[in-house]
């Protein structure tokens, strides 16, 4: 059975939290993410204060973690070729991760740049992972759908992944960014997508609702889907869901259905247990 990788995603948890959750306690949160066993852990961004206050502090906070003990790797969000400069040179971080929205108007608002501006980012940061030996993630935001009425369809989000397919990216992880994925449109995406490009690694990072999570994880691993985000108890989401029930597919809820299935993930529960804990004392009540 092929392995799984899970992506602890505290990053997206935070980064809409008003609320400064402090420098030390972010350290000692991602910390103890770092020893569950998680594939990767998408810890900050190094975007503008300004549009994600947050997440200021995501160079302190990787100068303090200790990396000597974990087999976990370390990913941090860019928005431009600014961000990825300052991201390479942290010899900690192993991946960059870019949100290519096929929303003209998200992307805009995202990234300040439309989607042609924002393929020649692409280009430029595949240039400098290329140079200082990291990663790229790319992140297909509002590929299950999109909130302002421009035309969207799955074959739309398929065109968009060839684009980026032939620059080379070996990861593309679809985005359910405002929780309207279905099991339907998650099969009929990745059944379409995993077998056409045999190289590159696809991702699931689903929004969900408390009723709707297990069928979203089944259609993507039924699918072929073997990498997923997540975050303990669901928490952050994308503040432009129309629905305040949805969030972040909580990470528990991902083990337990590879559990079910028979999927080895690698995770110590013990120390998962430990983290969804501390998640209780991180995160604003």
């Amino acid at each position: 059975m092929s392995s799984v990788k899970l992506i602890e995603c505290p990053r997206d948890a935070m980064q809409g939290i008003d609320a400064f959750i402090p420098t030390d306690s972010k350290i000692k949160y991602i910390q103890q993410l770092l020893s569950v066993g998680f594939d990767t852990v998408d810890m900050g961004s190094f975007v503008s204060p300004k549009a994600i206050p947050q997440l200021r502090d995501t160079a302190l906070v990787l100068d303090k973690l200790d990396l000597t003990k974990t087999s976990s790797k370390l990913l941090t969000i860019i928005a431009n070729l600014r961000g990825a400069k300052t991201s390479v040179e942290f010899d900690q971080i192993t991946y960059l991760g870019f949100p290519f929205s096929i929303s003209e108007e998200f992307q805009k608002r995202n990234t300040n740049a439309s989607i042609e501006e924002s393929l020649m980012r692409v280009d430029d940061i595949i240039d400098l992972c290329i140079q200082k030996k990291k990663e790229l993630v790319i992140y297909i935001s509002m590929a299950f759908g999109n909130p302002y009425r421009e035309e969207w369809n799955a074959d739309i989000a398929a065109h968009w992944v060839d684009v980026i397919a032939k620059r080379g990216v070996g990861i593309i992880s679809l985005s359910d960014t405002i929780g309207s994925s279905t099991s339907q449109s998650i099969q009929y995406l990745l059944e379409q997508l995993i077998p056409a490009y045999p190289n590159i690694e696809f991702g699931a990072h689903l929004h969900t609702r408390p009723d709707d999570w297990r069928e979203k994880v089944h259609a993507a691993y039924q699918s072929g889907c073997r990498r997923f985000d997540g975050a303990i108890r669901g928490f952050g989401g994308c503040p432009m869901a129309s629905d305040d029930l949805v969030g972040n597919m909580p990470t528990e809820n991902l083990i337990q259905y590879l559990m079910e299935v028979g999927q080895e993930t690698g995770i110590d529960k013990a120390a998962f247990q430990l983290s969804s804990q501390l998640s209780l004392q991180t995160f604003p009540a």
